[in-house]
């Protein structure tokens, strides 16, 4: 220890950034393990793929047989005829129901010696069952794709990828191939936990819910929420749910479940999803679950009146930029025309439009919309956009400029910006 201390204590030769050097290498890797950290670990779960066939579940059945294979044969069979009776199909034999099932799905049973008792689920193959229904075998409009985030309210916190949950899983196991609703549902690994968390649902930045949007090919956003209450451990569980949608968290609609104990509780989840679909697919015929427009920038509209002032405003600098090119080309011209003679000045060349890159710190999501309006707006930029998002840090936008580099980092400045210059590229903060 003594060692250790005389050989880092700061003297002449070993002076005290030696330590600075080291504590910042220190929180360095501190810092990259707590990054890998908040997306390692088991916490996705994948969706199942979305079948197209017609599924019916939560069939109940009792039958009987001369033994458990023949009580159980029974039993499916009552399964399929109900799951028929329950899409509305036409009266037919139980051979011809069972020539068009693809699957039986077993939620829960009990076997005897001669009954079987269960909770089925039926898959009837679309192409065979799917003419017989009268147009009832699938939706006859789907909505756009809609990025489904999950959120769970347990024992006072929300979470949504963080953890793996009853609530995700229960999402993920879903098959919406009869809804209307186009669910994009992530998985919840890697990045996903970073990117879509419970936070994001308070987020009214449309630049930022793009990003997010696009990131998973989404067109825009509902959000089942699950408030879990449990009365005592292994006890009743009251589930409060609540169907919101669009970047704004507007509220649609809720209702109340309950189970007797945990053992029940992935049913209730299943039964509240399916209430979900109803309540969101009721919201798209009535016109309430279209994308919100604000979030296509082909379809970003402005006031009028904002619209007018920037138009002004443009026209005014664009005026002010004339005349000072004219008094230039004049001032020139003047300074090359001989004692007593006026030479006719060239008309100004048109500024070449260049590509630079400018970096700012975006501490939040406005900042990036503030960000980009102020360099948009400055004089000579002909278009900026992000090449590069890090909110709480620095954020990098390519800029196109009519003029050069030092041009550009004067009208920045002119613009109240505090203008770092660094080879090709520029940093600029508040």
């Amino acid at each position: 220890m003594t060692t250790f201390a005389a050989t880092f204590r700061p003297t002449m030769d070993r002076p005290a950034s030696w330590i600075a050097a080291l504590g910042a290498f220190g929180l360095a890797i501190v810092a990259g393990t707590a990054l890998i950290a908040q997306v390692s670990g088991d916490r996705g779960i994948a969706p199942v793929a979305s079948s197209t066939d017609i599924s019916i579940g939560g069939i109940e059945v009792n039958a009987t047989g001369r033994n458990a294979d023949d009580a159980r044969r029974n039993g499916w069979l009552q399964a399929e005829r109900k799951a028929w009776e329950k899409l509305g199909g036409p009266k037919m034999s139980d051979s011809d129901i069972d020539s068009m099932v693809s699957a039986v799905v077993i939620e829960s049973e009990q076997i005897g010696p001669r009954r079987y008792i269960a909770r089925l689920g039926v898959v009837f193959d679309r192409t065979k069952a799917g003419p017989m229904l009268s147009g009832q075998g699938g939706p006859a409009v789907r909505s756009a794709p809609m990025l489904t985030i999950p959120v769970l309210k347990s024992g006072g916190t929300y979470t949504v990828y963080e953890v793996r949950n009853v609530w995700q899983r229960a999402w993920a196991e879903y098959q919406a191939g009869r809804s209307a609703i186009d669910y994009v549902r992530p998985s919840g690994a890697g990045g996903d936990s970073l990117l879509v968390n419970y936070g994001q649902i308070g987020r009214r930045s449309r630049s930022w819910w793009r990003n997010v949007l696009d990131a998973f090919g989404a067109a825009d956003v509902i959000v089942p929420v699950a408030q879990l209450d449990r009365q005592w451990p292994g006890g009743p569980v009251t589930g409060t749910f609540t169907a919101r949608y669009g970047p704004d968290d507007r509220f649609l609609e809720t209702f109340t479940l309950s189970a007797r104990n945990e053992d029940e509780v992935p049913a209730m989840l299943n039964k509240a999803i399916a209430r979900f679909d109803q309540i969101y697919t009721a919201a798209l015929n009535a016109g309430h679950l279209r994308p919100d427009p604000s979030l296509r920038t082909d379809r970003v509209t402005l006031d009028p009146t904002v619209a007018a002032l920037i138009a002004a405003e443009r026209d005014a600098q664009s005026a002010e930029a004339a005349a000072a090119a004219a008094a230039a080309a004049a001032a020139t011209a003047e300074s090359a025309a001989l004692p007593g003679e006026t030479l006719p000045g060239p008309p100004p060349a048109a500024a070449v439009v260049n590509s630079f890159v400018v970096q700012f710190t975006t501490p939040s999501a406005a900042a990036v919309d503030s960000g980009l309006a102020s360099v948009r707006g400055t004089p000579g930029v002909r278009g900026a956009a992000t090449s590069s998002m890090a909110i709480g840090g620095v954020s990098v936008m390519r800029v196109s400029y009519g003029g050069d580099l030092a041009g550009l980092a004067a009208a920045l400045r002119a613009r109240g910006w505090t203008v770092n210059q660094s080879g090709n590229s520029l940093s600029i903060s508040r």
